[in-house]
């Protein structure tokens, strides 16, 4: 193996170990919502959004939908928060497609498009409202 070639394998390692950081930290706080239950009082903190103004953001319910879904109940995660059940498939494809770019390496970089995350702060922002609209709260909120 050349030199130059010894070089780049190097680089490739050095770009694949922060994605397997993440992957291991999700990993681990995913196993710890799952063994600790959020819907017992004194394990995790109250919203901060819900604590001060009563009102349900986008992630409440995130970690009792979490804990159910580490149970393998689709059902209890998706009426605790339907958005982060949606949401997970989708932050499992970005991590998988992350470590290809980080393992072939192809650039490492890779910046969302402006209207993308405009999008995204509309959905979250929509999301949060209509989880607290009366009409809306047998289907939305936790």
């Amino acid at each position: 193996m050349s030199l130059e070639a010894a070089r780049a394998r190097g680089v490739q390692r050095r770009a694949v170990a922060p994605v397997l950081v993440v992957g291991a930290a999700a990993l681990a706080a995913t196993a710890y919502v799952g063994s600790i239950s959020p819907y017992e009082a004194g394990h995790y903190p109250t919203c901060p959004t819900l604590a001060l103004t009563g009102w349900y953001c986008a992630g409440c319910g995130a970690l009792r939908a979490v804990h159910d879904l580490t149970h393998l109940d689709l059902a209890g995660a998706w009426g605790m928060n339907p958005f982060v059940v949606l949401a997970l498939p989708v932050l499992v494809v970005t991590w998988v497609l992350w470590l290809r770019r980080a393992w072939t390496g192809e650039p490492r970089r890779w910046i969302a498009p402006a209207w993308a995350v405009w999008v995204l702060l509309g959905v979250v922002v929509g999301y949060s409202v209509a989880r607290n609209v009366p009409a809306l709260a047998p289907w939305l909120a936790p």
